[in-house]
């Protein structure tokens, strides 16, 4: 008698197992295309749907962003470093080409010096 009570409750705990939602939902045959709402009963309310809204709206422009980040501001930065990296080379190519600079002139006017510096005459630095 007791095994027979013990699969009659076995079994009576699987059957409404399978009957549950989470069980059924995955094979449910959907005749209808959409859901008019993924909330029902007292979750149903403006403020649940107005927050999946914004997280459906976070999670859409996050992957904007995420795309954008990857297929165009890294390209660009890639791009942008070898038009430098060119550039640079050339101005010193140029540059290898010019006659080496005279000396600057000095004038009256530049580099005056009205009190003495405790370190010397200011033309040398600290160390």
């Amino acid at each position: 008698m007791f095994p027979q009570r013990t699969m009659l409750r076995a079994s009576q705990r699987f059957a409404s197992q399978v009957r549950s939602p989470a069980v059924r939902k995955p094979f449910q045959r959907r005749f209808q295309s959409s859901e008019s709402s993924p909330f029902h009963g007292a979750e149903d309310n403006a403020f649940n749907r107005e927050r999946k809204a914004v997280k459906d709206h976070a999670a859409g422009t996050s992957e904007l962003w995420r795309k954008l980040s990857l297929y165009v501001a890294l390209p660009g930065l890639i791009i942008t470093g070898l038009n430098a990296y060119v550039l640079w080379n050339k101005h010193w190519e140029h540059w290898s080409h010019l006659p080496p600079l005279e000396e600057r002139t000095e004038y009256p006017y530049q580099n005056i010096r009205t009190k003495n510096f405790f370190w010397g005459d200011g033309d040398k630095t600290l160390l």
